[in-house]
C-alpha cells in the first residue's frame, strides 16, 4: 500500500475531495514525523507503539571479509503491534476490551527492562536470542 492508496480510501471512505483527503493525509503523516523527531513515542491504541530508540557505537563484521568496522550510534525507529493487531493478523477473535489490554499494554511498557540496543528492526522478527518470544 501506497500514500496514494491511502488517500485513495480517505477519498471513498470519507468523501471529501482528492486534495482534501491528501492534505489530510499528509498532515497526519508530517505530525507522526515531526513526533519521532523529537524522540517522543506515538501510541495508536488498537495498532501499536512506534518509538525512537537510540543505539550505541558497536563493532561489526563485514560478511564478506570478515574485517571488523565499527557500526555508528545511531537512532532506530521501532514499532511494536497492539494485542489487537497480533489478533488481527493471526485471524484470531479480538481481544473483548480494548480499553483495559491498552491499559496492560501501556504499563509494560513502562515497566520493560528490554533493551534493543544491538538489535536492528530487520532483525526484530519476534524470537529473542534464546528463541523465545519478547
Amino acid at each position: 500500500m501506497t500514500k496514494a492508496d491511502i488517500i485513495e480510501g480517505v477519498y471513498e471512505k470519507v468523501g471529501f475531495s482528492k486534495k482534501e483527503s491528501a492534505e489530510i493525509v499528509e498532515l497526519v503523516f508530517d505530525t507522526l514525523k515531526e513526533t519521532l523527531e523529537r524522540g517522543d513515542k506515538i501510541k495508536i491504541s488498537g495498532f501499536g507503539n512506534f518509538q525512537v530508540r537510540q543505539k550505541k557505537a558497536r563493532v561489526g563484521r563485514n560478511p564478506q571479509t570478515g574485517k571488523e568496522i565499527e557500526i555508528s550510534a545511531r537512532r532506530v525507529l521501532t514499532f511494536r503491534p497492539s494485542q489487537v493487531l497480533k489478533s488481527a493478523l493471526n485471524g484470531e477473535a479480538p481481544p473483548e476490551n480494548h480499553a483495559e489490554i491498552d491499559a496492560r499494554e501501556e504499563e509494560n511498557d513502562e515497566n520493560e527492562d528490554f533493551d534493543s540496543e544491538d538489535m536492528d528492526s530487520e532483525e526484530m522478527d519476534g524470537e529473542g536470542a534464546e528463541g523465545g518470544k519478547y
